[in-house]
């Protein structure tokens, strides 16, 4: 595998790989250990990865355009929208209860709380765009990624990574629509901040909102 490559796949994979492990040691660890502390850990490792990479980044050094930037942010407002409201019945895989950051006695502890929402709002989405966007969107298209300019991506290419992106969340309908749009600016804009910024303004509102509603689930 090469650097490139590699540099947008691990940190994808460590992610997904930590994923399956508090899956699995739920079940044999049992009361032993709180695995919401797993979640920092986590995104610890990710953020390592991707500094260790950050010189195979070149496309994060191109400064999007102040336009761009708040079409970026709107259309993160849209997909939060979307994604609270498309969350019934089929559309919903059953993702289980969420991450809950209250103690036993019900008060929210900060840190865990700060920890989950610095996470998904810094790490994630550039993790994920990195992997999503930069990476498989433009290798469907064509193997030799980096030589293709995100403007020229075609449409087979962006519905088939956002029905991926989609089946990667339980709210799979509402995953899909935001895999569409985060794809939709990139090739606009051709700069991958334009998607870093969206999913990041999605996450950031999302969590504010999981915090103050305490619809757990989503998180």
């Amino acid at each position: 595998m090469n650097r490139p490559l590699l540099a947008r796949v691990l940190p994808f994979a460590l992610y997904m790989a930590f994923l399956a492990v508090e899956q699995g040691a739920r079940g044999w660890l049992g009361d032993a250990f709180d695995m919401r502390w797993l979640y920092p850990v986590k995104v610890a490792a990710v953020a390592c990865a991707l500094w260790y990479f950050r010189g195979e980044y070149s496309e994060l050094l191109a400064r999007p355009r102040a336009r761009s930037i708040l079409l970026s942010a709107l259309s993160g407002v849209l997909v939060f929208v979307l994604w609270i409201n498309l969350d019934h019945g089929w559309l919903d895989l059953g993702g289980g209860p969420g991450y809950d950051p209250r103690r036993a006695e019900g008060g929210i502890d900060w840190a865990l709380a700060g920890f989950r929402l610095a996470g998904a709002a810094l790490v994630v989405p550039l993790m994920e765009e990195l992997f999503w966007r930069s990476f498989l969107l433009r290798w469907i298209e064509r193997q030799d990624f980096l030589s293709l300019p995100a403007a020229e991506v075609g449409f087979r290419a962006i519905l088939i990574s956002s029905l991926l992106f989609g089946v990667e969340h339980s709210l799979w309908f509402a995953g899909i629509l935001a895999g569409l749009a985060y794809a939709w600016l990139y090739r606009r804009h051709g700069n991958l901040w334009s998607p870093i910024i969206a999913h990041a303004t999605t996450n950031l509102i999302l969590g504010l909102w999981v915090l103050q509603t305490g619809a757990w689930q989503f998180w």
